[in-house]
């Protein structure tokens, strides 16, 4: 699946369930080095939204046993659920023969087992606040919510291209003039990572070099050899500390360089 792409630098899941119990789905992505981008996701007619996102982790993780990875490569999950399980109680289950503190027997334990025979110590988990803007987070759970609504497989990316980091995260914007017809899909596009640069500008949030080469769906390598400040549409790039950069408005139209 990567032949040619480089590592994995940045990689999302996410579930959903319809009910829950009920119908369910979950979805996931990476990214690689040269810009491309795989998503998969499945469906579940009878699940819970936290089998979901075990599910979505497990199946990132296996596809990850067989690709390279930047070593600062994270999985982006907004399930705690998730991550707890896997740094915080796992420990103590297997301790206790897969038993909760309580002695009964540990939930969804045909994934907690799975994921941890799959589980790669040198690609943590890294929680996202759902819903928060985040543009991977919001695309997995869109994929999710698609196969829990009985089943039927959203679009998925496969392959070069910046479609999928944002493609129909927004209500389509109407043009000036005419209610029928709508901005192409590209600006649409355009305006939700645009906003986003605005949210961590306002912030003065540190992006890693993996969370700036999505935001400027740039690979990763072209970005590693800046060390000055750079302009990137109407914001400046301006390294803060190794390998972070963070953004500043500045006059709209500057170079871009």
């Amino acid at each position: 699946m990567a032949d040619g792409r480089g590592r994995v630098v940045a990689a999302a899941t996410d579930g959903a369930c319809s009910g829950n119990p009920g119908p369910g789905g979950w979805g996931a992505l990476l990214r690689f080095e040269d810009g491309s981008v795989e998503e998969f996701g499945g469906y579940a007619p009878a699940t819970t939204n936290n089998r979901m996102e075990l599910q979505a982790a497990l199946n990132v993780l296996e596809q990850l046993k067989e690709l390279p990875c930047h070593p600062d490569l994270k999985i982006r999950t907004d399930s705690k659920y998730l991550i707890d399980g896997l740094s915080k109680w796992m420990a103590g289950w297997k301790r206790k023969g897969w038993r909760t503190a309580a002695g009964k027997p540990v939930l969804n334990q045909d994934l907690w087992r799975a994921l941890d025979r799959a589980r790669l110590d040198d690609v943590p988990l890294a929680y996202v606040k759902g819903h928060s803007g985040d543009p991977d987070n919001e695309r997995v759970d869109q994929i999710a919510v698609s196969f829990s609504k009985g089943g039927g497989a959203p679009a998925l990316m496969s392959g070069r291209g910046s479609a999928s980091i944002a493609l129909d995260l927004v209500e389509p914007i109407k043009e000036a003039g005419n209610g029928e017809d709508y901005a192409p899909s590209h600006l649409q596009r355009l305006l939700t990572r645009l906003e986003l640069a605005d949210r961590l500008a306002e912030r003065g949030y540190g992006l890693s070099l993996v969370e700036l080469a999505q935001l400027v769906e740039q690979p990763i390598e072209q970005l590693a050899g800046k060390t000055a400040p750079w302009h990137w549409r109407d914001w400046l790039l301006e390294p803060v500390g190794e390998n972070r950069w963070r953004l500043r408005r500045c006059a709209a139209g500057s170079d871009q360089i």
